[in-house]
């Protein structure tokens, strides 16, 4: 140290070597400055921290190995397209009932009627049945169109339920008892089936085996609006990777609700249509599968539906999703783990799918790690940040990447361009943790709730306005926007720490946390409000 000093106050310019040292010591002593965790280094504090977040990281992975082997069987197995026994002859055609579950959909019911009754099929062999449990206008607008169709010369009934004992399921049980088809198809109001759809799915039948025949989800309005993208990427997701993996592997399929055909024996020898989850369809489906019935999925053809344009609406949606897949996996995962013929990788399969949506909660919990995690770790340095996060998190990233690419690719193989909405699929994924943690709560708890409907509006183009529409029915005022909101600007400040830090490398990751919260919580709210604003102005 004396000769560093005796050569300094040697030297002919003091100043000049002052000023480098000065230069070369100030990222130093500005990393100490700013490090909050520099007075307490890698202590039993930080250690938590950072085995709680590693073991999220971890277990996150893990579901994202199973979406990459879901991709991987989808790609094996996408040219093995299921075939029919063989065809039905003209004068054997089996009948079949339609089943229309409609409750409050006074925009879209006449569309509906008018896209079945165009179904090309055997009058004498079609049924039609408008299950209507509906409580406004939708009464008399579904009864006036049932008594126009019959006066056509369909064979088409108006069956309406005073209480909505069991919700959908109820009312599906209820016109089962009246039906009349050996098949029963199943449409949801804000489908528009195909006039072909019934032949396209009818020869599977000729298999006694054959339970379901599932067709895939179209959409009528997915250029509509951002928020519609999103949800027509997410919903593809599920029907090209999932359903089609799992139906050709041999996996439990389930049925989507809608947009199909089961087996009326099916139905009945399983246990009938239940209404003790939010989810009867998937319930259903498991049943009848434990009972030996095989599932046919039809993943090149599609009946287009209506894509809900609310966050709120949207949202709703998916909370009674993931509830109900809760519910169906406390209710038949001990029956499944018990069956002396699925095997253990089949029972496993099952588990990841029904409790998959707890993981929400783990996201909860890493959303609220990311500052305290950057803090921590300010002293590490490059090396351990690529050696342990940037593997784990770009594995996470990458199954999604690979999950959604693939579905653009085979569904739009020549809009490429569609890659950008990936980003923004993966965002609104992370926004919807907070309704998702609520809805496995209130099923991991046994809280039960009422089957709350989508919306539809018969919003098809850009053209059309759903605002007038939504008008008339009415939305609480939840607090979830409010928490996604601070857990938006908790990832502003994150985003400006890692900055300031210069850890460059968390940046892209924290951003969609940042996005995902951000625009989940300023649609809710904005569309909330304006729905108020108007709701006031006309009151005024």
């Amino acid at each position: 140290m004396n000769i560093a000093l005796a050569l300094f106050q040697q030297a002919p310019d003091r100043e000049q070597i002052r000023e480098q040292m000065q230069i070369a010591l100030d990222p130093i002593l500005r990393h100490g400055r700013d490090n909050i965790s520099y007075l307490y280094s890698l202590d039993a504090f930080d250690w938590t921290i950072i085995i709680l977040y590693f073991t999220i990281l971890t277990l996150l992975a893990l579901l994202g190995v199973y979406r990459v082997r879901m991709v991987y069987q989808f790609w094996r197995y996408r040219n093995i397209k299921p075939q029919p026994k063989r065809y039905f002859a003209e004068d054997e055609l089996p009948s079949i009932t339609i089943q229309l579950p409609l409750f409050n959909e006074l925009y879209v019911v006449d569309r509906l009627l008018e896209s079945v009754t165009k179904i090309d099929y055997p009058r004498h062999l079609l049924e039609i049945q408008v299950l209507d449990d509906s409580t406004d206008e939708t009464v008399l607008i579904a009864a006036a169109e049932v008594e126009k169709y019959k006066q056509q010369g369909f064979d088409i009934h108006y069956i309406h339920r005073a209480d909505r004992t069991g919700f959908k399921a109820g009312a599906l049980e209820n016109g089962l008892k009246l039906a009349k088809g050996r098949l029963i198809a199943i449409f949801d109001a804000d489908f528009t089936p195909k006039p072909d759809c019934l032949h396209k799915m009818i020869d599977f039948f000729t298999d006694e085996h054959i339970g379901i025949v599932q067709m895939r989800w179209g959409h009528i309005n997915a250029n509509y609006s951002l928020l519609t993208r999103i949800q027509e990427l997410l919903l593809d997701g599920h029907f090209v990777i999932e359903q089609t993996s799992r139906n050709r592997t041999g996996g439990f399929f389930n049925f989507n609700g809608t947009a199909g055909m089961w087996r009326r024996e099916a139905i009945e020898w399983s246990g009938g249509w239940q209404h003790d989850t939010l989810t009867e369809d998937t319930d259903l489906s498991f049943r009848a599968q434990l009972m030996g019935w095989k599932f046919v999925y039809l993943l090149d053809e599609d009946v287009p539906a209506e894509l809900p344009v609310e966050m709120n609406a949207f949202k709703a949606q998916q909370r009674r999703w993931a509830k109900g897949l809760v519910q169906v996996g406390l209710k038949l995962m001990p029956r499944i783990w018990k069956h002396p013929k699925l095997t253990l990788h089949q029972k496993l399969e099952l588990f990841f799918r029904l409790f998959g949506n707890c993981a929400a909660m783990l996201m909860i919990v890493l959303s609220l790690l990311h500052i305290p995690v950057l803090i921590v770790r300010f002293n590490q340095g490059m090396f351990q940040m690529l050696l342990l996060d940037v593997p784990l998190m770009l594995f996470a990233t990458l199954s999604v990447v690979s999950f959604y690419g693939t579905t653009i690719y085979y569904r739009y193989p020549h809009e490429k361009r569609r890659m950008w909405l990936i980003p923004l699929a993966m965002a609104v994924g992370i926004g919807l943790v907070f309704s998702n943690t609520r809805a496995v709560l209130e099923a991991l708890l046994g809280i039960k709730s009422s089957f709350v409907r989508t919306p539809k509006y018969k919003v098809e183009s850009s053209k059309d306005n759903w605002l007038q529409a939504a008008m008339k029915y009415h939305r609480k005022k939840g607090w979830l926007p409010l928490i996604e909101l601070s857990f938006a600007l908790y990832f502003v400040f994150a985003v400006y720490y890692a900055i300031r830090s210069q850890i460059y490398a968390t940046i892209p990751f924290l951003m969609i946390f940042l996005v995902g919260y951000g625009y989940m919580a300023t649609m809710s709210l904005f569309q909330g409000g304006v729905r108020r604003l108007i709701n006031a102005l006309r009151r005024g």
